[in-house]
């Protein structure tokens, strides 16, 4: 089972992080309002970085690492993730890298 950490970015502009084992029914439920209290009233959001890591424990500890940085550093964790995402279709998360 693959576990991933996600940043969402909120209509307020704020940045959101989380993890899960399926970022994209996380998002769903982020943006049906059953996701997180912080996002509830921050609505749309969408998802702007995700990180798969290999257990539970890496993916709570990647976590914990970004909500600690500083908003232009998550600005630049965003814009140089090698795991760009893209969201072609419902169910279709795909990573690439920059080119």
């Amino acid at each position: 089972m693959a576990f991933y950490c996600y940043i969402l970015e909120c209509s307020d502009g704020s940045y959101y992080t989380g993890w899960s084992t399926d970022p994209e029914r996380r998002l769903v439920q982020h943006n049906r309002g059953t996701g997180a209290r912080y996002t509830r009233s921050r609505r749309p959001v969408r998802l702007v970085y995700v990180e798969e890591l290999p257990d539970k424990v890496a993916a709570l500890k990647r976590e914990r690492a970004i909500k600690a940085l500083k908003r232009p550093k998550k600005q630049k964790l965003i814009t140089n993730n090698v795991l760009q995402v893209q969201l072609d279709e419902p169910g279709s998360l795909k990573k690439s890298t920059p080119g």
